[in-house]
């Protein structure tokens, strides 16, 4: 039984963390589910993979039920994960690191029909009963997290926005201040709450952005926030920190920081 269940442990660890966004909570999730098979009588089960599959997926599910209805810490002291953050941060890389700060903002039940029928093409009707819904009903709440995911239809402005915003990101991880100074008009005005409300000037606003921790820097992605260009910064996909942008031709002319856990859960984030 080890043998077998070994040879989907990598392939189950990825399911879950897509579903996740956790290197830690999908090791639990795939722990759990080797006890589930231990236990279980899988004699008459044709399919081992797709089992184990779903066994994983009500796993993930309740475990974001959980972490839904629970008080949570404060986003600015989430821990990370007891995972080695380097490994983690590959991970991420190669699910796309995207794509699991948008799935953050999908309901649980959104989440799991998304990631198994989008990503994974598992058949609605092998969904359905993981969701305890119809397959119809499993069907829609896919259709609705796709909607949430893709968000608005590519346009040449979006591409150019996230040209800039890619690069203000990159020159900010690399202390990069004549990167900065390239992509931020010259009286750009830097907005936040605290503690200082506004910052103008892109030689001020670069060498703030400078001084950045780059470990908070090194999760930061493009996104679209509430229909805007915008950026967040998401280790372990959970957002922490959203900027919004105000773009003119090519230069950023104003961003806003945007912080709390109150604030970001107004916001309506999508791939950009």
């Amino acid at each position: 039984m080890a043998d077998e269940f070994e040879a989907h442990r990598k392939r189950l660890r990825g399911v879950a963390y897509r579903m996740l966004g956790s290197l830690s909570e999908a090791d639990d999730a795939v722990q759990e589910t080797w006890l589930r098979y231990h236990r279980a009588d899988t004699g008459e089960v044709g399919n081992l993979g797709g089992w184990l599959t779903t066994v994983v997926a009500r796993i993930c599910l309740d475990m974001l039920r959980a972490r839904g209805s629970r008080r949570e810490e404060p986003l600015e002291d989430v821990p990370a994960s007891g995972a080695d953050p380097e490994h983690e941060a590959v991970l991420a890389d190669a699910v796309g690191r995207a794509l699991l700060v948008v799935l953050e903002t999908l309901a649980p039940a959104e989440r799991i029909a998304f990631v198994l029928h989008d990503v994974l093409a598992v058949p609605f009707a092998e969904i359905a009963p993981v969701l305890d819904r119809s397959p119809e009903a499993t069907k829609k709440l896919a259709g609705r997290a796709r909607r949430k995911v893709r968000g608005a239809t590519p346009s040449a402005d979006l591409a150019r926005h996230r040209r800039v915003i890619s690069t203000f990101l990159e020159a900010v991880r690399d202390g990069d201040v004549p990167g900065l100074l390239s992509v931020l008009a010259p009286d750009v005005v830097r907005r936040r709450p605290h503690p200082a409300a506004e910052l103008r000037g892109a030689r001020n606003v670069a060498e703030e952005a400078k001084l950045l921790s780059r470990e908070r820097a090194r999760y930061a992605e493009p996104a679209l926030i509430n229909g805007r260009p915008g950026a967040v910064v998401a280790p372990h996909g959970r957002v922490t920190i959203a900027l919004l942008f105000t773009i003119s031709g090519d230069q950023i002319t104003e961003y806003e920081v945007i912080a709390g856990r109150s604030r970001i859960r107004e916001l309506s984030i999508s791939l950009l």
